[in-house]
């Protein structure tokens, strides 16, 4: 099975020359969403997340490289596909536990606006976007929480 180690080298790898919106290098993102998670198998989800869509790693060589079925269905989860309408994929993001975790820290994270230096309108209003689905993925994992509880 691949390490926490090893997803941050191709996590690092993928993004190597990337920046974000506020002109810093992309990585950086990734990696604040992995500290924001516990769990292992969440952080190498939460390193990796944007390496299937914003690079030329598929889930089938991340497969090749070892990686558990519980991470990669993770991954799955938090990528979106082409063509996929936005709350459709933040649908889907919450029905893997790992997906919705990594999603709901990823969101948190590009919804920080302190990282760009002059936000535009454009800027703002995909805030809102982001902030919308912050508040179902939250509202969605504290019912599963619930209903956990009540089986137990």
């Amino acid at each position: 099975m691949s390490t926490l180690e090893r997803a941050i080298e191709i996590a690092a790898s993928a993004h190597a020359g990337q920046v974000d919106k506020g002109g810093q290098p992309y990585i950086l993102h990734p990696l604040r969403v992995m500290m924001a998670v516990r769990m292992t198998e969440e952080r190498i989800v939460a390193v990796l997340h944007d390496v299937i869509e914003d690079t030329e790693w598929t889930l089938d060589r991340l497969h090749a490289e070892g990686f558990s079925e519980s991470v990669l269905n993770g991954l799955d989860a938090v990528t979106r596909r082409p063509g996929e309408n936005y709350d459709d994929f933040v649908r889907r993001a919450s029905r893997d536990v790992i997906g919705l975790n990594v999603k709901l820290e990823d969101l948190r994270d590009n919804a920080n606006l302190s990282r760009i230096s002059r936000p535009t309108d454009v800027d703002r209003k995909r805030i809102e976007k982001y902030q919308r689905a912050i508040a179902w993925l939250t509202l969605t994992r504290n019912e599963a929480g619930r209903l956990v509880e009540q089986r137990s």
